[in-house]
């Protein structure tokens, strides 16, 4: 702005001293006498003038590490659980909405029964299955997955009554070409009976070879199956082959 000959200088306006409240544990800064601290929740505040350095003390930008250190806890437990879930010590399908589906609830035994482990009897079923096939056939975990949710549902729905969420092959990440062959079956077989999960595990193939045919033998690259104990002692069995 441009001043002619005529306008008066300008002047400044004393506005004389400032004074601030400071807190005496903290030194947070208070235009009021208004205890307690704001920051720090401390009752005594001393009177004090405001100086050029008080201020330029009170508009200082705090360090990153400052800012950050209240979260530090919850930046611990996040990257733990990104840990956890980086190394599959836990499957990210406990969180609603993430990963597969988990299977229902269902009366019965679904893991062990009479000592003996049915997801090694399954393991030995595929091997049995191999072994009567010209070309190889891999176990697929996703097709696993899938028929543990099916068969559990047969199970609730015959034994318990209940209608369970439905799902669908791709829910598991099934990637099939064409369309999923198998299906449930029971089996009158007593698990109990038997020494061993191989022993188990033939008398459900040969079961499996008498109802699947030959879809059990060709046509397929890849195979899911589990066994669910029944109430009743019978064996549940879901066969899923892509």
């Amino acid at each position: 702005m441009v001043r002619t000959g005529d306008e008066p200088e300008p002047k400044t306006v004393d506005t004389g001293t400032t004074y601030v409240w400071r807190c005496e544990s903290c030194g947070r800064d208070h235009v009021k006498n208004n205890p307690p601290c704001s920051r720090c929740h401390h009752h005594d505040l001393e009177k004090v003038e405001q100086t050029y350095a008080d201020v330029e003390r009170d508009l200082e930008t705090p360090s990153w590490l400052e800012v950050a250190k209240p979260y530090l806890p919850v930046f611990v437990v996040v990257g733990l659980v990104f840990a956890l879930f980086a190394t599959g010590i836990v499957s990210p399908s406990i969180i609603p909405g993430i990963g597969a589906p988990s299977p229902p609830d269902a009366p019965g035994e679904g893991s062990e029964v009479a000592g003996l482990d049915l997801e090694t009897a399954e393991a030995e079923i595929h091997a049995q299955l191999e072994a009567e096939r010209d070309e190889s056939r891999s176990y697929d975990g996703s097709l696993a997955a899938f028929a543990e949710y099916q068969n559990r549902v047969n199970v609730v729905v015959e034994y318990d009554g209940g209608q369970p969420d439905p799902v669908a092959p791709g829910e598991f990440g099934v990637e099939c070409e064409g369309d999923l062959v198998g299906g449930p079956f029971v089996f009158e077989i007593d698990p109990t009976t038997y020494d061993d999960e191989a022993d188990l595990a033939s008398a459900v193939t040969a079961e499996l070879l008498e109802a699947l045919g030959d879809t059990a033998t060709t046509g397929h690259d890849a195979e899911g199956v589990d066994l669910h104990v029944t109430p009743d002692g019978t064996i549940a069995v879901f066969y899923v082959a892509c």
